[in-house]
């Protein structure tokens, strides 16, 4: 395929300059917003007459019929053309000749690919945002079905207080919320479209960027023709709420991974997210939740890939940006992979009440309760807390539990201690009383789960 800035050279590219400069392997991808950008781009041009009305019909016919080939497999790719761009002009000029040529005018390819990768990451992020709103109604679902399972919490991997596998799940819940609205307003700080930004300085030409703007649905145009071609803030922002989310992910493998463990067997994976040893017959490995795992660190690496891409780039563009769009696409695949497959793992896993239940009633975790009845009988928080350590410390050297101890050892410690004592530290009502905005009782947890519902409500009708 001839170059399209052939003119200038005496010689032919070298076929490992072109391999190493091509780009075609992975931004064909963009096929269908290169071709629905040059559609918008010549309508204006017709609208403006800077092109005839004739030529700018026929321009966006038949880049409709190579939209309409492509995605019918009826036109192949040219990996020998360097970009998708070039690719699609070539075919676009084989097919109708010098009218094709001029739809090329008062544009260049710095602003043409600033305009596709935002409109190509426009329709990943409303998917990704669908994914994870899917996410969030599995965590809020399984959440209404355990307002009663009580599970210890954790600070420092060591048994702290108990609290419900609702308030638990709710949780991670919020984190995805947030990074659903992370992603929306990097959506709406990236959509402002680039063209007519051309090389780097803006055209002669009477053209009109609101027009094409308005067309493909942008809320404005960036006003700035060197930042229009050099910009890729919103890369690096869609990269840095991907990495968060992912995070996040990877924070519930983790603990997914030590829940269906053997020394917790809090959950059973289903055996369809699941797998096996080649040489241990009895293993059920929590595969997903490790690759999850280790992907988050290639993401992290794809963010550090951009940032470092374009620190010691002066304005405007510089062939170091093309290397934007492996990264970027890599970030979005894999998270979009993860969140498709970890919405059917919860949905299908087995939650075993009772080894949580049983791992709460361990590990002295009502002892803060034990501080605050004394509190709530006119105790100084600190003098209660030192008494009810020094109780821990004797149930440890007897081998038994705070429950179990009689009421007369209690009264060596304070006559503040009656009969209602174990009624206060009873596990479920430990665990159901802590009704405070966002804890672990029943009414909290109702508040929050209505709180999920009108988020969900208010964005699934966007």
């Amino acid at each position: 395929m001839a170059k399209m800035w052939a003119g200038r050279f005496q010689k032919e590219e070298s076929k490992d300059v072109n391999d190493f400069n091509s780009s075609i392997s992975f931004d064909s991808r963009m096929y269908r917003n290169d071709i629905i950008g040059s559609m918008a781009h010549a309508k204006m041009l017709g609208n403006k007459n800077i092109i005839s009305k004739e030529d700018s019909e026929l321009i966006i016919k038949t880049l409709g019929e190579i939209l309409e080939d492509i995605e019918n497999n009826e036109l192949q790719f040219d990996y020998e053309a360097e970009d998708i761009h070039m690719f699609i002009e070539s075919v676009l000029t084989e097919r109708i000749g010098e009218v094709g040529k001029r739809l090329h005018t008062s544009r260049s390819r710095n602003d043409q690919v600033a305009l596709d990768i935002r409109l190509y990451l426009r329709d990943q992020i409303d998917v990704l945002l669908n994914q994870i709103l899917d996410c969030i109604v599995t965590f809020k679902d399984l959440a209404s079905k355990h307002k009663k399972t009580i599970m210890p919490g954790y600070t420092h991997l060591q048994r702290a207080q108990p609290i419900t596998l609702a308030n638990h799940l709710l949780a991670y819940a919020y984190m995805l919320k947030r990074d659903y609205e992370r992603l929306n307003d990097a959506k709406k700080r990236m959509n402002y479209s680039p063209l007519g930004s051309c090389a780097l300085a803006g055209t002669t030409y009477d053209i009109d960027r609101m027009m094409v703007a308005n067309e493909l649905n942008f809320d404005g145009v960036v006003m700035n023709s060197l930042d229009g071609v050099s910009d890729r803030d919103f890369t690096v922002e869609i990269a840095s709420a991907i990495s968060l989310c992912m995070m996040h992910l990877s924070r519930f493998s983790e603990e997914i991974i030590m829940w269906c463990s053997w020394e917790f067997k809090f959950i059973e994976l289903d055996d369809a997210y699941s797998t096996g040893s080649s040489i241990m017959p009895q293993k059920k490995n929590p595969d997903i939740c490790e690759l999850i795992r280790g992907k988050t660190g290639r993401v992290y690496g794809d963010l550090i890939t951009l940032l470092t891409m374009l620190k010691g780039i002066p304005l405007a563009y510089n062939k170091d940006m093309q290397e934007d769009k492996e990264a970027i696409f890599d970030a979005i695949d894999t998270l979009s992979m993860c969140l498709k497959i970890l919405k059917p793992m919860i949905e299908t896993m087995k939650v075993n009440k009772d080894n949580m239940r049983k791992a709460a009633a361990k590990g002295f975790i009502n002892a803060t309760d034990l501080a605050d009845y004394l509190v709530k009988n006119g105790m100084a928080f600190r003098s209660a807390y030192k008494i009810s350590g020094s109780i821990v410390a004797y149930c440890i050297d007897h081998n038994t539990t705070l429950e179990e101890l009689p009421l007369d050892v209690y009264k060596k410690y304070s006559d503040l201690f009656k009969e209602d004592l174990y009624k206060y530290i009873n596990l479920e009502e430990c665990t159901f009383k802590r009704n405070s905005l966002g804890a672990s009782g029943l009414l909290s947890v109702n508040l929050q789960i209505k709180d999920i519902n009108k988020f969900l409500k208010k964005n699934k009708n966007n």
